[in-house]
């Protein structure tokens, strides 16, 4: 069994469903556009946002912003132990430390023994693009071990100063990389994992390589907490790991589209169907699955196991539930009688 931590009194392992995390973009010492953002990250569904505190100013902002989230905030820290420091006081519900880039020892302690008196966890990030000197000449390059060992080292330094609070992240741009660290060091150890693939790329790429990466371990039984790194709105972030969430089968809310990738006996607009089907019911919370289909051979019977659907057909189309006709409708009274059935639903 991994163990547990909590976050805001979120638990994050120990069998806790997997917590969706993102990050803001916005500047932290702009407080009103940084509660803004947490207040549409929280209505998309994000568990846990994560900031960046780089100076003094912003540690100050960090703690105003902490008073009014909507969500447990994590404190996201390099070079300055002193940072840390202010952002557990400013009332960070985690603090995320490179324990090697910090100033050495004596500051990784005085930061433990802050997060030890206010019961703060700790995350160890491990990056890929940072790693210790000495590990990059042991194994030429950031090799999956490479990452491991780092984080094994950062976890033994914690662990000197009786600190066990802790997840750790082990993340890389290369997939197989970050797969491979996540499988070899939960082989090793039970401290939670919180996984992800970074600096992805253009947001058709960084939804492919997080949907391969994170899907892969998720399936492995692997991940307590993610995040999908997006050069986009962090909203999409939330969006895109309730979608691999439910993909992978460990999510239930929310509603799951089927629909067909059209072919030549397709004779409606089902392309754009579907985009206005998934816009309407984005925000739905209801577990059900929903089969928008471009002809009747796809209809009821390819969609049976869906919960409801439509199909549509030459200037008209059917509305059905679990593969039985409901209805037979004019293709633009489709959209508005599936959304007003599913809403008796």
């Amino acid at each position: 069994m991994v163990r547990q931590i909590k976050v805001g009194g979120i638990p994050i392992g120990g069998g806790a469903p997997v917590v969706i995390q993102s990050m803001l973009n916005t500047k932290t010492t702009d407080v009103e556009g940084s509660l803004a953002q947490l207040r549409k990250l929280a209505a998309a569904g994000c568990q846990i946002a994560r900031l960046a505190v780089p100076d003094k100013n912003a540690a100050a902002a960090f703690g105003q912003i902490c008073q009014a989230s909507p969500l447990p905030l994590v404190a996201d820290i390099h070079f300055d132990y002193k940072l840390a420091l202010l952002a557990a006081e400013g009332g960070a519900s985690k603090i995320r430390i490179n324990p090697g880039n910090i100033g050495g020892e004596a500051n990784v302690q005085a930061v433990v023994a802050a997060c030890k008196e206010k019961n703060i966890p700790i995350r160890i990030g491990v990056n890929g693009g940072s790693l210790d000197k000495k590990l990059l000449e042991k194994y030429g390059h950031p090799t999956a071990e490479a990452l491991v060992e780092s984080a094994f080292q950062h976890l033994e330094l914690l662990e000197k100063y009786g600190f066990y609070d802790t997840c750790v992240s082990m993340k890389s741009s290369n997939v197989p990389t970050m797969v491979e660290a996540a499988r070899l060091f939960r082989s090793k150890c039970d401290y939670p994992i919180h996984i992800g693939v970074t600096e992805t790329g253009p947001v058709r790429m960084g939804l492919m390589k997080s949907a391969m990466g994170i899907g892969a371990l998720l399936l492995d039984g692997i991940g307590d907490t993610i995040r999908v790194s997006l050069t986009d709105d962090p909203v999409e972030e939330v969006y895109a790991a309730k979608d691999i969430l439910k993909a992978a089968g460990l999510r239930k809310e929310g509603v799951n589209i089927i629909s067909c990738p059209t072919c030549g006996r397709t004779q409606i607009d089902l392309i754009g169907l579907v985009n206005q089907v998934d816009a309407a019911l984005k925000d739905c919370p209801k577990p059900i699955t929903v089969a928008v289909m471009g002809c009747v051979v796809n209809g009821p019977g390819e969609a049976r196991e869906a919960d409801i659907g439509i199909a549509g057909g030459d200037g008209c189309g059917l509305l059905f539930e679990k593969g039985q006709q409901i209805c037979k409708l004019p293709y633009e009274e489709l959209l508005p009688a599936l959304l007003e059935r599913i809403e008796s639903l």
